[in-house]
C-alpha cells in the first residue's frame, strides 16, 4: 500500500505559476510517478510522468510550460507549472506506478486559473 499526499494547488491569475508536490509513503518498488488532471465534464488526462533514467513525458498541451521532477530521498514528485492558462483549471492527481503493475492515486488538489 502506498499513500500519496498532494499539496500546492490554489487560485492563480493567467500567466502565473504554481508548484505541486506529492509525497509518497515509500519509494520502494515505485517504477514511475506522475500527474493527471480532470476538469469538470472531462475525462482524467495525463499531464506528465517521470520514470528512472530519467524518462519524462508531457502532454502536448503543457510542453514548454510544465516541468516534472522527482526527489527520491524525499519520496516526492513535483510539478512546476508556469504560464498557466484558464484551460489548465482542473483537479490535479498524483499517481504512483508500482512494479507489480498496480497504480496508486492521491486525493487530488484543485488548481484554478482565473483573473
Amino acid at each position: 500500500q502506498v499513500q500519496l499526499v498532494e499539496s500546492g494547488g490554489g487560485l492563480v491569475q493567467p500567466g502565473g505559476s504554481l508548484r505541486l508536490s506529492c509525497v509518497a509513503s515509500t519509494s520502494n518498488n515505485i517504477a514511475a510517478m506522475g500527474w493527471y488532471r480532470q476538469a469538470p465534464g472531462n475525462q482524467r488526462e495525463l499531464v506528465a510522468r517521470i520514470r528512472d533514467g530519467p524518462n519524462i513525458m508531457y502532454a502536448d498541451s503543457v510542453k514548454g510550460r510544465f516541468n516534472i521532477s522527482r526527489h527520491r530521498t524525499r519520496n516526492t514528485v513535483y510539478l512546476q507549472m508556469n504560464d498557466l492558462k484558464p484551460d489548465d483549471t482542473a483537479v490535479y492527481y498524483c499517481i504512483a506506478h508500482h512494479h507489480s503493475g498496480y497504480a496508486y492515486w492521491g486525493q487530488g488538489t484543485q488548481v484554478t486559473v482565473s483573473s
